[in-house]
């Protein structure tokens, strides 16, 4: 079976061509991307054709469960499909700006790719923001997901470790919960702090988690714990959910930068609309997995 190694901002993923569903791309998942015993990776992508838009893809986390979505998943492969030169049996060539539609589990997404020079700028359109206690899924105190307001969503506390955290809690297609840190993320126990804060009682699907640090109005420094993947050196839909919250808090412009470990993300928000992510790709290499 043909492979290809991603990397966008350091989340990297295996990507892999295919129409077959009926093979079991959870335990897949978890085989090939050990770092130790395979191929190693964050997720395992799966290009699949579709009836409603151009592509289809599925992700799957490298503990075997699906994500919804995945915003450095759909950049890397609009990367896979504009180097492979599968836009040209889509598009029309020789345009400045071509925009294909992906089709997820969390919805259809618009990717647009930029030509600047000889490279190519991917801006992926990640959705609406939700804020709603079914649409993240959230399971809150009785009375409190009810209400339109969203006040509610934007500063949960929690205490775990003996530490306060005010939550934010975001639909980005997959569930997030941002917490804005006042001291260096550097000092921040993700690895004790992360996993108890993803398997928290009150969120049914697990959560992915984000601390964020506001350097000024156009620069958030970012760690992430993914839900199903753990620390990992970025996170799309988390970089969006951070400049979202940011946002709503009054803390930055519409357009800022998101530094995570493994690079930096550009997300933009119009404070109404759709959050647009863009940002680093690259193929790091192709083999064959012995099937």
């Amino acid at each position: 079976m043909n492979f290809t190694k991603l990397q966008g901002a350091g989340n990297d993923f295996i990507l892999v061509e295919t129409n077959d569903m009926k093979r079991d791309w959870s335990q897949m998942a978890i085989t090939m991307c050990d770092r130790h015993f395979g191929i190693g990776a964050d997720g395992l992508l799966l290009l699949l054709p579709s009836d409603i838009a151009d592509f289809q893809m599925r992700i799957f986390n490298l503990d075997g469960s699906e994500a919804e979505t995945c915003g450095n998943g759909l950049r890397c492969l609009a990367k896979y499909v504009a180097d492979k030169g599968l836009l040209s049996r889509k598009l029309e060539a020789a345009s400045s700006q071509n925009q294909i539609l992906v089709e997820t589990i969390a919805g259809t997404r618009i990717v647009r790719l930029y030509k600047i020079g000889e490279s190519t700028k991917i801006q992926i359109g990640m959705g609406t923001p939700k804020f709603g206690a079914s649409e993240i899924p959230v399971v809150i105190a009785p009375g409190e997901g009810n209400i339109v307001d969203i006040k509610p969503m934007l500063s949960y506390s929690v205490v775990i470790e003996g530490k306060e955290l005010q939550l934010n809690f975001i639909s980005m297609g997959n569930p997030h919960a941002v917490c804005f840190w006042q001291q260096s993320i550097d000092d921040f126990p993700l690895s004790l702090i992360g996993p108890k804060v993803e398997q928290l009682a009150i969120f049914p699907n697990r959560v992915n988690f984000e601390v964020a640090n506001v350097v000024n109005r156009k620069l958030i420094d970012v760690i992430v714990w993914e839900r199903g993947a753990g620390e990992t050196l970025a996170c799309g839909t988390g970089a969006c959910a951070v400049a979202v919250a940011a946002q709503l808090h009054g803390y930055v412009e519409s357009e800022v930068d998101i530094k995570l470990p493994g690079g930096i993300l550009q997300v933009e928000w119009d404070r109404a609309g759709e959050v647009f992510l863009s940002g680093p790709t690259e193929i790091v290499f192709t083999g064959e997995w012995p099937d």
